[in-house]
């Protein structure tokens, strides 16, 4: 008699198991995101053999704490420096990055310039699942890197990855991508929840053991999300999206989880022909303002990871042709908006609740800070009154509920940015203020909205 395989149901957002199918997911309250996954026996017959521990080392079971070695997780560069900023400063031995973004941004291009820039220093192996080898070296060639030293392997069987670079031992490991392996004990096609997850959790496995570095490459859905389980992103040490517009060759590259370094911080690069170029002043890009300055157009300081970023706001309010004005930001909080119009009504008396109003960041950039509150109120009501802002004037500063304007991190390392990209004037939070006063730069320091308005 034939053993009957054992399935479970994972929930595709947040990675939960069901014993059985149900509509609505128990954890995460989804409906519909429960996907069939036949259990094989990889994992069992990989327990069998025995875990090994992150560098490589055979585990000695349990530990009192002070027992633990504290010594620091070993970094190299990975030769583009706003990788490395994103990164935490560096690559980690041992690592798994996953590497998310629409096709054609950019993901396959700055990887390969990354291999074949480590592969002059050390030993790199690069695995495509999705294009020839010959498409890799003509990629290489038009893009003038040095790839006499990289290696290449065009395979989808992940057990046979394993081996071939258990043979080759190389110190960084580049699969492109995650979707098109396969596990030979997993009967589902690839790209599907089981294969994505037992392919991952096995390279995972091998880089803990082996001390190898792997880069993930991985798609993304229409909803923005890296395609496969939510349990993807759980599995690996660092997820990281590539983002940028269609119509710009402006790219910026975010770090949402990073077990070896802060999230959220921002890489900037520029598409060119020779690959990723990187962007050393992002705030130049974001700066290319029209010679003149039109009503609704205010610069903000935000804080992106660890340096400041200055940044062009723009919106537009007009009136309402219809009966339910319309709230559309992009890059901002729509949300947001509607409570930042609420507090301008009710603190300043200025009223849109008859007014379409429009909020666009330039640049594509998402803007996740309160520290962008009082730039866009002011630039609400620069436009509502149709009068321009001073265009050599920065505005940050968080706007609270009851009218006033309270603190932001960072409030000085902002101004002195301002003030060395050529700004005169800044309307700052009282508690932001520097002390000492700041070369070229008139500072307002403001408490309260009605301050603000005043001084606008």
């Amino acid at each position: 008699m034939a053993k009957k395989s054992k399935s479970a149901y994972v929930c595709t957002d947040c990675g939960a198991e069901h014993s059985q199918w149900q509509g609505q997911c128990a954890v995460c309250g989804e409906w519909n995101t429960l996907k069939e996954i036949k259990l094989g026996s990889s994992l069992s017959k990989t327990a069998s053999r025995g875990h090994r521990g992150y560098a490589g080392e055979q585990s000695s079971g349990i530990k009192a704490i002070n027992e633990v070695s504290l010594d620091v997780v070993p970094r190299f560069s990975s030769s583009i420096t706003e990788l490395d900023r994103v990164l935490g400063g560096g690559v980690v031995a041992g690592s798994v990055v996953l590497v998310g973004g629409d096709p054609g941004v950019g993901k396959s291009s700055l990887l390969l310039q990354v291999s074949c820039h480590l592969s002059q220093a050390m030993t790199v192996l690069y695995v495509t699942g999705e294009e020839s080898l010959q498409q890799v070296a003509m990629r290489a060639k038009r893009m003038a890197l040095p790839d006499d030293q990289l290696k290449l392997l065009s395979e989808i069987d992940v057990e046979l990855i394993a081996e071939a670079a258990s043979q080759e031992k190389p110190k960084v490991m580049i699969v492109d991508s995650i979707q098109t392996l396969q596990h030979a004990e997993v009967s589902s096609a690839a790209g599907g929840v089981s294969q994505v997850r037992e392919t991952a959790a096995y390279l995972t496995r091998f880089a803990k053991q082996n001390n190898i570095m792997i880069f993930l490459v991985g798609h993304v859905t229409k909803s923005g999300e890296v395609a496969g389980p939510r349990v993807l992103e759980h599995i690996v040490d660092t997820v990281l999206f590539l983002e940028g517009q269609s119509d710009s060759r402006f790219r910026t590259l975010r770090a949402i989880k990073n077990r070896f370094g802060a999230v959220n911080e921002l890489g900037v690069f520029a598409m060119t022909e020779k690959g990723m170029k990187q962007i050393k002043n992002p705030s130049a890009i974001f700066l290319s303002r029209a010679e003149v300055v039109s009503p609704g157009s205010v610069v903000m300081v935000v804080w992106e990871g660890s340096r400041p970023l200055l940044i062009e706001i723009q919106v537009l309010v007009d009136d309402s042709p219809y009966g339910s004005p319309k709230r559309v930001t992009v890059g901002f909080d729509n949300n947001r908006m509607s409570m930042l119009l609420a507090v301008l009504h009710r603190h300043a008396g200025i009223q849109a609740s008859d007014q379409d109003v429009y909020v666009n960041v330039v640049g594509g950039v998402k803007v996740n800070e309160t520290g962008a509150d009082l730039a866009v109120l002011s630039a609400v009501v620069s436009s509502l009154r149709n009068r321009p802002l001073p265009e050599d004037m920065v505005i940050f500063g968080e706007v609270g509920l009851s009218g006033e304007i309270r603190p932001v991190s960072s409030g000085q390392e902002r101004i002195f940015e301002a003030a060395k990209h050529g700004f005169k004037k800044a309307i700052v939070p009282a508690a932001n203020a520097p002390k000492e006063k700041v070369p070229n730069m008139e500072i307002h320091a403001v408490s309260r909205l009605s301050e603000v308005l005043d001084l606008l």
